[in-house]
């Protein structure tokens, strides 16, 4: 193989019966990067890191590996590490041991696979817990031990099922940046199953948006946040404030609102869906004419640095997040006050009901 290999999915569906879990999916996974693939459950996420694995096959498709087509190659044959959910370590074998049992089934001898597994601990930082029994470790510690068995095998690809889900929120976090930075220095093609937009954001190279067996969006973990494809999208990475509009000579026309939406092309009478992240709506005492829109508060969440001001407003319930500093506003529940909507800060989508019509 090429240390310079692709991994690229053509048009791979998977069915079954009458239910298509997989839909014509055409994906490139870049040599030595870290993809992501995220979305709600039963998006399809985890069958197709399945068929990656060879552990399902596909309805219709292809797996390739640079050139080498691996559609209907066994798992065994795939050279692919592959870290589950739960882990699924051997509870009767210690840590050393957990590590080097692929090496030893498939014949290495003794001492090289345990220096092998030394290497690997070290590089996990296990190493003082080399001969501990699997159920005297934390989550985290036998999360790294997966991880290191998984490797034990120089795997060409590294596949992981949502391996955070059983830590604590702060383990999960340290685990996250401590992965990411593994898999940096080790340059292992990698993917990541993950219904965490939060984790996909902290360690992928690129993020693979899931809806309904279908990819929505691909793309960096920057240009998905701030250039979402679509308003699920928008929904799914982040936060996000919706509502709905009728386009009217290059503005938006929302009831009695009508607001500046930036260069566009959507024609006169286009119903639209309008989308704004709460770090873009501004509640700063001096704001620009245009686009304000009248509201009245409902809520303070005080989350640290900055609040989440809870709106209503003609356009519907809204959140702004507001930054806390010097010569901050305060607001009490029940004030009216007023939200800028700056054009540049609208994301602006056919509505549900255009989408319908096409």
């Amino acid at each position: 193989m090429s240390a310079m290999d692709n991994l690229t999915l053509h048009k791979v569906r998977k069915d079954y019966g009458k239910v298509r879990a997989v839909e014509g999916v055409d994906l490139t996974f870049n040599h030595g990067e870290l993809t992501a693939l995220l979305g709600p459950s039963g998006c399809g996420k985890t069958t197709l890191l399945r068929l990656i694995a060879g552990l399902e096959d596909p309805t219709a498709g292809k797996i390739m590996l640079g050139p080498r087509d691996l559609t209907r190659q066994a798992a065994h044959q795939r050279k692919f590490g592959m870290v589950f959910q739960n882990f699924a370590l051997f509870p009767h074998l210690n840590v050393r041991e957990n590590v080097c049992y692929a090496l030893t089934i498939a014949g290495v001898p003794k001492a090289q696979a345990h220096d092998t597994a030394a290497r690997l601990l070290d590089l996990v930082q296990l190493t003082p817990f080399a001969d501990r029994a699997i159920g005297a470790l934390s989550g985290g510690q036998r999360q790294r031990v997966a991880i290191a068995r998984a490797l034990a095998q120089e795997p060409e690809v590294f596949l992981l099922d949502e391996p955070m889900s059983a830590l604590d929120a702060n383990l999960r976090e340290a685990m996250q940046v401590e992965l990411r930075m593994l898999q940096q220095r080790l340059g292992i093609t990698t993917v990541v199953v993950t219904h965490d937009q939060r984790e996909a954001m902290t360690m992928a190279d690129n993020i693979v948006v899931m809806s309904d067996g279908r990819v929505e969006q691909t793309g960096a973990p920057q240009d998905i946040y701030h250039k979402p494809g679509n308003p699920f999208v928008a929904n799914f990475i982040g936060r996000a404030n919706f509502f709905e509009g009728v386009m009217r000579g290059g503005r938006i026309t929302a009831g009695s609102l009508s607001l500046e939406a930036g260069p566009q092309k959507y024609l006169d009478g286009s119903p639209v869906t309008v989308v704004i992240r709460p770090e873009k709506a501004c509640l700063d005492e001096v704001m620009p004419e245009s686009n304000r829109v009248p509201a009245e508060v409902t809520f303070v969440r005080d989350v640290g640095p900055t609040r989440d001001i809870h709106l209503e407003t003609p356009l519907g319930p809204m959140v702004v997040e507001y930054a806390i500093g010097e010569g901050a506003r305060t607001f009490t529940r029940g004030q009216k006050t007023e939200v800028h909507l700056p054009a540049g800060g609208l994301y602006i989508y056919p509505s549900d009901k255009a989408r319908a019509v096409a």
